[in-house]
């Protein structure tokens, strides 16, 4: 196993390197530089100006020695400066990360603690009417679009009702525990939907197939209680392709982040990638979409640690899944 990971670390290092200079060349595409952007609103700008700033920010060089100059200063810890923000790009995304991972980490929780014994209620009995039931309200949570579930939230709960707050991360003058519990409410819900859809319907499958191995049918004959084969039988085997979904489904939640947090102007990765990107800031922009990567790594890693822990025979076996 620890072969394996040292493997796996250095294909997500490699992954990395690819990603980082494809969305550099993507950056670089954009309409406009930062240059242009700072001429906008001095008018009175020479050309011998415009000339100094592109060579001060290496903007007249080819691409590959520029991209090779950033990677080098980003390998020595030099991330660079945010052009919006005027500060270092650490020193931006940091604070706004950690609010990220808040918002996704209650989603994921969220999501687990009802999408499992969901997918197991409806897998116990398939066909029955809570079977079509949950797949009804599954179908419905993939099918809503998170902007629409986002303006719906807003306007019932938020706005109609009074129960939540429609936006933001804290009341100003407040900021206690239960303020900012309350403003996450509304985001963790709308982001946790359509996870809770997609993991119930895979673990459905998933419980399914496995309640109809021979092993369960010959534990069955032996007179093992139903609840022991359900759970200790079913579900563990069960929760190997969920975990893959799950692992998978951990880094897309950044890209659903990226609406929910704009809808609900919530100040963490997604919105700061959004705005980066608008406003042609191409250091914030690339940091944060490659540390949106790492955590995407991070997470398939981590579900390959699982599986050891859940399935003992892929541990022997070095870990290693389709």
């Amino acid at each position: 196993m620890t072969g394996f990971l040292i493997h796996r670390l250095l294909q997500a290092l490699i992954v990395l390197l690819v990603m980082s200079f494809v969305t550099y060349g993507l950056l670089a595409l954009m309409p406009g530089d930062p240059i242009d952007l700072m001429l906008a609103g001095d008018p009175n700008v020479t050309s011998a100006d415009v000339a100094r700033l592109r060579a001060l920010h290496g903007l007249d060089r080819p691409f590959l020695e520029r991209y090779g100059n950033w990677l080098a200063s980003a390998l020595s810890g030099d991330l660079g400066y945010s052009r919006l923000f005027g500060a270092p790009v650490l020193d931006v995304l940091a604070p706004r990360l950690l609010n990220s991972l808040v918002l996704m980490g209650l989603a994921f929780l969220v999501a687990i603690s009802i999408a499992l014994p969901a997918s197991v209620a409806a897998a116990r009995r398939p066909g029955s009417l809570a079977d079509r039931l949950i797949n009804l309200l599954c179908f419905a949570g993939i099918s809503v679009p998170a902007f629409w579930l986002a303006l719906l939230m807003i306007l019932f709960f938020a706005v109609t009702l009074g129960l939540f707050p429609a936006s933001g991360m804290a009341t100003i003058g407040d900021g206690g525990l239960g303020d900012r519990a309350a403003h996450l409410a509304l985001p963790v819900i709308t982001l946790a939907v359509a996870s809770v859809a997609q993991y119930t319907r895979h673990g459905r499958a998933a419980m399914i197939e496995v309640m109809r191995e021979d092993y369960i049918r010959t534990a069955r004959a032996k007179g093992v209680p139903d609840r022991t084969i359900l759970w200790r039988h079913g579900f563990r085997n069960a929760l190997i392709p969920v975990v893959t979904i799950m692992a998978l489904d951990f880094g897309a939640l950044f890209s659903g982040a990226l609406i929910v947090e704009t809808m609900f102007a919530y100040l963490g990765m997604g919105k700061t990638i959004y705005d980066a990107v608008m406003g042609n800031d191409y250091n914030l922009a690339l940091v944060g979409l490659l540390l949106a990567t790492t955590i995407t790594l991070a997470a398939n890693i981590a579900a390959d640690i699982a599986y050891g822990l859940i399935d003992p025979r892929i541990r022997l076996t070095g870990g290693s899944r389709a």
